[in-house]
């Protein structure tokens, strides 16, 4: 028996939250003719289903503790996120990132780099995470000052 539409739908966000392309990309899969995916989709918003704030929380949620910010406001905007929003997430994100860095260099590396090799190789990592330089340099500089 096959599943319809929306059900797939519901089991998807039961499961975490979804943003409407990521969640239109996976149903259109298993659209048949006659389905309307754009539809479908404003009447799971409309009932409270899907949203854009609580998918953006999320990803914020489960990210922020790995990543800096440039790697996931990018991923937001991946996910189709629209730049208002993406505004506010940055704005509350940049509040927290040295900390966030300074918490991730600990569980990471926990001694200071003892030479030039071992630095870098640290500011690579929190580069490929997306922290800012200014972040970085102040991460670094600071677990060398204590």
């Amino acid at each position: 028996m096959a599943i319809s539409l929306k059900a797939r739908a519901l089991r998807y966000l039961s499961a975490r939250e979804h943003s409407r392309l990521e969640l239109q990309r996976k149903l259109e899969q298993y659209a048949q003719e006659g389905d309307d995916v754009p539809a479908l989709l404003d009447a799971l918003e409309q009932a409270k289903f899907l949203s854009s704030e609580r998918f953006s929380e999320s990803l914020v949620h489960r990210r922020s503790a790995r990543y800096g910010n440039s790697r996931i406001l990018a991923e937001l905007q991946s996910h189709g996120i629209n730049k208002d929003s993406l505004h506010d997430i940055k704005e509350q994100l940049v509040e927290d990132e040295l900390a966030r860095a300074q918490q991730l260099w600990l569980r990471k590396f926990g001694e200071v780099a003892q030479d030039a090799d071992a630095k870098a190789k640290q500011m690579r990592f929190f580069m490929q995470r997306g922290f800012s330089s200014r972040t970085i340099s102040k991460v670094l500089r600071g677990i060398e000052e204590d």
